[in-house]
């Protein structure tokens, strides 16, 4: 079970493992994407939310899925 430390001092008395940090770096190092803005109608992330939800996916990922689909297809069509 993860232990979540509040605060400073409770540091002290957690152990950390070398390999399991190392390991998240690199997926942080290789997975970094750029945030963007995309200004949408309330309705439609509504939407987006409950359609996501029906997939079990959060709707950010959903959206992101779209867009990368959306581009492929522009793509091959061009």
């Amino acid at each position: 079970m993860p232990r979540y430390v509040k605060n400073e001092s409770d540091y002290k008395k957690v152990s950390f493992e070398s390999s399991k940090i190392r390991a998240a770096m690199k997926r942080a190092r290789t997975s970094r994407k750029q945030p963007t803005s995309v200004a949408l109608d309330p309705q439609l992330v509504e939407d987006l939310k409950a359609e996501a939800k029906a997939r079990g996916v959060p709707y950010q990922v959903l959206m992101r899925m779209f867009i990368i689909e959306g581009f492929k297809r522009l793509r091959r069509a061009g």
